[in-house]
């Protein structure tokens, strides 16, 4: 069993701002309770939410996505506890981020924490080196346990970020490629998957309406390798069960549905998929 961390002798008030985890672990075993475990021991008092478990395994750009969709949501002050690290062990660091909206984040610096944190305005990124601030034990292969964890309790209770470790003057990036715009198509591609199959594009709604705004008349038609043309619309009930189409879902991203069923698997394709846009005239 690894030492546990000395439990915080700071009080918070009863209607603190939570703990939100989000994860590439999974239903079955048992990380997640051993990580909840982990801050029940320095901080009993704080809540914590689960925003998911669910993240493809070893997918950062997925874990990044649905990270930034799901922080502003959060009371101000929240701790965003995010582990998707196929690196754990190697030479990427731990961090936890300050930012200007109050929000907080601890994760690897991998680029998982980067969309959320940047949009959450980042005013300081420390690395998690502080010994008093972490297990005892440290494993190579769970620093969400051992490390992320601790932090992200330590943090609640009232430990300054900067009692976690020093001062890093950047922290690794994460891309979005924008779409492209050839002639008179614009492409782009699949970037995430969710749990309904839905394929999720880079294309936002500014670039969809600025690739339209170019044309005087016409329909929009989007195009995915194995598939037809379709048209873009503003619900999934608007097309008949089992039909594809396209809309504008919750992230503000194109992408491709089939009314009741499962795209990913209609289309047999995955992340990097090619979509085409072109019009109708």
């Amino acid at each position: 069993m690894p030492s546990r961390t000395p439990r915080s002798k700071k009080t918070s008030p009863a209607n603190a701002a939570p703990i939100a985890i989000l994860t590439d672990f999974g239903y079955r075993d048992h990380y997640v309770g051993a990580m909840k475990g982990v801050i029940a021991g320095i901080a009993p008092a704080v809540r914590v939410i689960d925003i998911t478990h669910g993240i493809p395994p070893q997918s950062v750009m997925a874990g990044a996505l649905a990270l930034a969709q799901s922080w502003r949501f959060f009371p101000k002050g929240t701790i965003f506890l995010a582990v998707v690290d196929p690196g754990v062990g190697t030479s990427r660091l731990p961090i936890a981020i300050d930012t200007t909206s109050g929000a907080r984040f601890v994760g690897p610096d991998n680029g998982l924490l980067y969309l959320a944190a940047k949009e959450a305005g980042i005013r300081r990124v420390v690395e998690l080196r502080t010994a008093k601030y972490r297990l005892k034990n440290l494993s190579a292969t769970f620093h969400g346990r051992d490390i992320f964890a601790p932090a992200a309790a330590w943090l609640w209770s009232g430990t300054p970020i900067a009692s976690l470790g020093p001062r890093i003057s950047e922290m690794k990036p994460l891309a979005i490629a924008p779409p492209r715009r050839r002639g008179k198509t614009l492409e782009g591609e699949v970037i995430y998957i969710d749990g309904f199959g839905n394929l999720v594009t880079n294309i936002d709604r500014a670039a969809l309406e600025a690739f339209r705004a170019s044309f005087r008349a016409g329909r929009l038609l989007v195009r995915i390798v194995k598939g037809a043309s379709m048209e873009i619309f503003q619900a999934y009930g608007d097309v008949l069960t089992g039909a594809p189409l396209a809309t504008l879902g919750s992230f503000e991203l194109l992408e491709i549905a089939i009314r009741d069923g499962n795209a990913a698997s209609f289309f047999g394709l995955g992340e990097g998929a090619p979509v085409t846009i072109s019009v109708s005239m």
